[in-house]
């Protein structure tokens, strides 16, 4: 037993127990645990993305996995060895399941605990059906019934006729049960009812119907796994109501390439359009391995002509390293500044200069011949920070040119293969429709550490280099944004998805 006092055991709430609905509070406690004691059926890229370094121990989420005495001994177990313990709970803990039941064995143990409530699975699955569960003019109760716990306490009245909204958590394989269940217990058989399967995946399906219906509408839909059975007037609203489904990429489940760091808007912007997104960052931005020339040219940045950035992590090494030898933006006065894309500009922006030139396209044989367009290259010097291995095609042509051009290591890549067995596994199984790549290091990388075989996923490039990286490693591309920016490919994505649709 275990009585520290800087021992804590944070019983946390996942929701629907996927990454996007996980609150603030439970986002951070996962990113500090020492340990983490989850529920099996908690979606496995909420640990990956949220806690990559704690010790992980799964554990069955319904009666006759793991018993209440044996799950208490896992976490006195952890507690000996850990300051830090989540139990992470699907739904909501006090709410659903056994965490109450767990509470009062840690206050025996004198181990100190802290609840995280969220959003109830179930509710949560009525909500993202489009069935609110409360009205004021259809429902002014909720009686909510799980059957995964305790199937014996559950009252047979909670299941009688009433004037509010019954929600009942269930297997699907008791769902035939449950209806004959609520039919004798008074609810007509034309009372309006929904199964909501597997909620917030991007696999959730929702039936509705008369409650009698029901369980042939189920299995002809050919739904599984959890149910979520919502019965009232209230279901009537869903076909109003019903949001989830009208999203473009509803349904979707996305693998993101790009960096951790840069990845944030990129997964938001996919989120919001309805996708389900796998963050399997397959390259890290690092400082170069010898960091002296970049630190010269910066010091040295006021005696060229132009510097060229062809990508955001230029654009930002440079300055932190141009603050670093102690001059700013005031020191490139006279110099002019040319940025591959809008994104690389808009990071130029943020420094507090403004680029003189922007290509129309944004590969680098559009900025040279922007560059010859703009300037006599003839004796120009220019500055180029880039990645250790960009391509040698704009230092060649402009030097081709005339130019004097002076290339140093801003930053490198390195491989980033976390969860390379989860995603392998995934791709087998045909459960990840959507690989996109944003630059030809993330394709080779990606290709290195997975391999090429992608079962049904399709293929989204950034642009036709990148798309020309991906061929030659023997990938198939799909999807191409005619704009070679991050927003071009998630407009290529809507296109594709319409076309299909």
């Amino acid at each position: 037993m275990n009585s520290r006092p800087e021992t804590v055991v944070f019983l946390v709430g996942s929701g629907p127990g996927v990454p996007a609905l996980l609150s603030a509070r439970a986002r951070e406690l996962l990113a500090q645990a020492d340990a983490i004691v989850y529920d099996a059926r908690v979606a496995p890229a909420l640990l990956e993305e949220h806690a990559p370094g704690a010790e992980r121990v799964a554990v069955g989420n319904r009666p006759g996995d793991v018993d209440g005495e044996e799950m208490h001994r896992v976490l006195l177990e952890l507690c000996a060895r850990h300051r830090q313990v989540v139990r992470l709970v699907e739904g909501s803990p006090f709410f659903e399941g056994c965490a109450g039941a767990e509470a009062v064995r840690l206050r025996r143990a004198g181990i100190a605990f802290e609840v995280v409530p969220t959003a109830s699975a179930a509710a949560a699955a009525a909500a993202l059906a489009g069935i609110p569960l409360m009205h004021p003019e259809l429902s002014a109760a909720v009686t909510f019934v799980d059957l995964h716990w305790g199937q014996g306490l559950v009252d047979p009245g909670a299941l009688a006729r009433g004037r509010g909204t019954l929600v009942v958590s269930l297997p699907a394989a008791e769902l035939d049960t449950v209806v004959a269940r609520l039919s004798a217990a008074g609810h007509p058989a034309q009372s309006p009812a929904a199964v909501v399967a597997r909620p917030a995946q991007p696999e959730q399906r929702t039936v509705t119907g008369a409650l009698a219906a029901l369980p042939a509408l189920a299995r002809q839909e050919g739904l599984d796994g959890p149910l979520v059975l919502v019965l009232g007037p209230v279901v009537r609203l869903r076909e109003q109501l019903a949001w989830l489904e009208a999203r473009p990429l509803y349904g979707k489940r996305v693998v993101v390439t790009r960096p951790r760091a840069q990845a944030a808007g990129f997964v938001a912007e996919l989120e919001a359009l309805g996708a389900e997104v796998l963050a399997f960052p397959t390259i890290r931005i690092v400082d170069p391995a010898d960091a002296e020339p970049l630190r010269r040219a910066a010091a040295e940045s006021d005696r060229f002509d132009w510097i060229v950035f062809t990508s955001v992590n230029a654009v930002q090494r440079f300055w932190n390293t141009l603050r670093s030898v102690g001059r700013d933006t005031r020191s490139l006065h006279g110099v002019s500044l040319c940025a591959i894309g809008p994104a690389t500009a808009a990071a130029i922006e943020l420094e507090g200069a403004h680029p003189d030139l922007v290509p129309p396209r944004f590969v680098a044989e559009e900025v040279v011949a922007a560059l010859r367009a703009e300037t006599e290259l003839r004796g120009a010097r220019i500055l180029l920070p880039r990645a250790e291995l960009a391509r040698a095609v704009l230092p060649h042509s402009l030097r081709e040119l005339g130019a004097e051009v002076v290339t140093v290591t801003a930053y490198r890549t390195v491989p980033d293969a976390t969860a390379v067995a989860a995603l392998r596994e995934r791709l087998r199984a045909g459960e990840v429709d959507l690989i996109t790549f944003t630059s030809s290091s993330t394709v080779r990388n990606f290709v290195e550490a997975v391999g090429p075989a992608i079962g049904r996923a399709r293929v989204a490039s950034i642009g036709p280099i990148t798309s020309a990286t991906a061929r030659e490693v023997g990938l198939p591309v799909h999807v191409e944004a005619a704009e070679y920016t991050v927003p071009g490919l998630l407009r290529a994505l809507l296109v594709d998805r319409a076309a299909s649709a």
